[in-house]
């Protein structure tokens, strides 16, 4: 019985192995939470054609929205673990473990990290009719208007959600939460004037900021950025809590074989040392994350932080995601 059992541990090692060292033979899908157009859909768009060519298959975006982006989770987490399913996410994942009574999937069991991607600071931006030119202007109106200004954001938990409410408990203000599915719809409405007010990521806005289309009044970084020459630190102005960093994370269902998981890391690897990335990244101020982050062990280690510190904030400020 114990050479039966042996024998088919080894059969199984050597088909998963097999497997691996063929890995991938067919197209890799990589799944995005969001809408089209986004931040987090533009890096997975970015990084998806160097994976193919370093892998030798194609890899194709899917946008899954919805459910405070927990749809698009479980449908990761329920599919094969082998290596054809990935997940490219951001700081929300972190923050609705506390968010949500339950979820329908376990964020640290269910998922397998790959590597950190990216981050970047958010910056502040304002429709460009806004009265206020200068972030003590802005904080001064938003004190006094009626009703509260109009703040978007891509949904309770999003990273744009988490500045708000922290925004606001800085300046002692209210804002009316207006939620969207993601990022794109929202600059749309900014743009229109239907909102005052919402975090971007600076790749977002750069070229609106710099043709006069809108006003950015601060950075959610300890230092300012050329990119947006006279925009202020919150966290000088306001603080640590308002230390905020929006990364990207790339995830595959918990068991991918190692070897698997090996591949995507170095394909991962090549991808964030492209000079074609590196020079667009840097161009809006988002800077790769550090070697030994973009490994298997390092982006468990950062997401395992990263839920720990915003399970902090929400339950500090009794945030919850909607029941219904």
């Amino acid at each position: 019985m114990k050479r039966l059992l042996l024998a088919s541990a080894f059969a199984i090692a050597a088909l998963v192995a097999a497997h691996a060292q063929s890995y991938p033979t067919h197209p890799v899908t990589i799944i995005v939470p969001y809408p089209a157009g986004g931040p987090t859909d533009q890096v997975a768009r970015q990084i998806a054609p160097k994976l193919s060519s370093k892998l030798g298959q194609q890899f194709i975006i899917e946008s899954i929205s919805g459910g405070g982006t927990n749809i698009a989770g479980q449908r990761v987490a329920r599919s094969a673990p082998d290596g054809y399913t990935l997940y490219l996410h951001n700081l929300q994942i972190s923050a609705n473990v506390s968010l949500y009574k339950t979820l329908p999937f376990d964020t640290e069991k269910d998922f397998q990290p790959i590597a950190m991607i990216n981050s970047n600071p958010l910056v502040l931006v304002g429709r460009k009719d806004l009265p206020a030119k200068t972030l003590p202007e802005l904080v001064a109106w938003m004190k006094s208007t009626n009703p509260p200004a109009k703040m978007g954001h891509p949904g309770v938990g999003s990273t744009g959600h988490l500045a708000t409410f922290l925004l606001a408990q800085a300046l002692g203000v209210k804002v009316d939460h207006i939620p969207y599915r993601g990022a794109a719809p929202m600059l749309q409405d900014l743009l229109g004037g239907h909102i005052d007010l919402f975090f971007a990521t600076p790749q977002q806005v750069v070229s609106q900021f710099a043709s006069g289309a809108v006003k950015v009044f601060g950075i959610t970084s300890k230092d300012t950025s050329s990119q947006f020459p006279g925009v202020p630190s919150f966290v000088a102005a306001y603080g640590p809590k308002l230390d905020i960093s929006f990364w990207h994370i790339v995830l595959a269902p918990a068991h991918t074989p190692r070897p698997i998981v090996e591949a995507l890391d170095g394909a991962v690897q090549d991808a964030l040392g492209d000079p074609e990335i590196l020079k667009i990244w840097a161009v809006s101020g988002v800077a790769p994350f550090p070697k030994e982050q973009r490994t298997p062990e390092g982006a468990a280690a950062y997401l395992h932080k990263e839920i720990e510190h915003w399970g902090e904030v929400v339950r500090d400020n009794h945030i919850e995601a909607p029941t219904n």
